[in-house]
């Protein structure tokens, strides 16, 4: 792992040809096929991160999920996506492609249902939670960000095999999203893309960075929550006797167990950037670790409901102070 870190990444022989990813490559093809779409196969590569360059019809991919080493650190390091997550994301970006490949954007249609394509991206939005207007797919009331998102999103639920949207959208204002992608899907079935191929991002073979330094841009970038006085919420949650030695053990391991469950729902709940959920829990497990508090074993649904409810009710606060707060 060592010789690992202190390699430039463009030196690790990445390739996305016969790695782990490449059958999620392929399965996203064929889901592409299976709905009727048979001229558009947006080109994959590994990049530093998830992407569609704007109005670029290509698909980057993290490199570390290349190499089944980098797999492993990325887990240490943050959440490695599973197979679901990675179809997810894939499908999400095809859905970026799509709109590029055949500058759907560019259409008074288009424009109508998902609003203006330059539109100022923003990083903090608001969203309105559980409206009915837009598509549930990735964490956050993701298509509420941008007109290109909202399309995205519409697209991957589109595609998702078996994901019933008919039924599932049936009311609601975001269903006239979807049949509109059904009829496009339709008219584009055998129809060559206006651009069949696009400008990359950084490439796995541009990476000058070593993984080591990667990874630590990366930590630094991340958002810290402010100072927060967790102890005396942290030890009424967790009202154990230290003395007690039979059917406890610790909090913290209780909530390491969880904590990528934790973060994932809150922050698709609360619309809240997932990274600081994130780094949320790790204070809070951090925190539960320092003081050493107890889990009584019986009552470990329990534990988990009640710091469930805590980080949303301080995420909520971060939507609408500004910063978390707690309850």
């Amino acid at each position: 792992m060592q010789e690992i870190l202190t390699k430039p990444i463009r030196e690790l022989g990445l390739k996305l040809e016969g790695s782990p990813l490449e059958r999620f490559v392929q399965k996203l093809y064929r889901e592409l096929e299976a709905k009727g779409i048979r001229k558009f196969r947006p080109p994959c590569y590994l990049s530093d991160e998830w992407g569609c360059p704007s109005e670029e019809p290509v698909i980057g991919i993290p490199f570390y999920l290349a190499n089944p080493k980098l797999q492993r650190l990325e887990k240490e390091m943050n959440d490695l996506e599973d197979a679901r997550e990675i179809m997810m994301y894939l499908r999400h970006e095809a859905g970026h492609a799509y709109n590029y490949a055949y500058e759907l954007y560019k259409t008074t249609e288009w424009r109508d249902l998902f609003g203006p394509f330059r539109r100022p991206y923003r990083d903090k939005y608001k969203p309105v939670p559980f409206s009915r207007q837009f598509v549930r797919y990735m964490p956050g009331w993701y298509a509420q960000k941008h007109p290109d998102e909202d399309f995205a999103e519409t697209f991957a639920v589109w595609l998702t095999p078996r994901s019933n949207w008919r039924q599932k959208y049936k009311g609601w204002g975001a269903l006239a999203k979807l049949k509109y992608m059904e009829r496009t899907a339709r008219r584009f079935r055998n129809v060559d893309p206006v651009r069949a191929h696009g400008t990359t991002d950084i490439t796995v073979e541009e990476m000058d960075t070593t993984v080591h330094e990667f990874y630590e841009k990366m930590a630094n970038l991340e958002p810290v929550p402010e100072d927060l006085a967790l102890d005396s919420d942290l030890v009424d949650i967790f009202n154990v006797s230290k003395r007690k030695r039979k059917g406890v053990r610790p909090a913290a391991d209780l909530l390491k167990e969880n904590r990528k469950t934790l973060t994932d729902k809150v922050a698709y709940w609360t619309g809240v950037r997932r990274p600081l959920i994130k780094n949320l829990v790790e204070s809070i497990v951090a925190r539960v670790g320092e003081l050493g508090l107890l889990a009584d074993v019986k009552n470990e649904a329990q534990y988990i409901t009640e710091i469930t409810a805590y980080a949303t009710a301080m995420a909520m606060n971060s939507l609408t102070r500004g910063k978390l707060i707690q309850p």
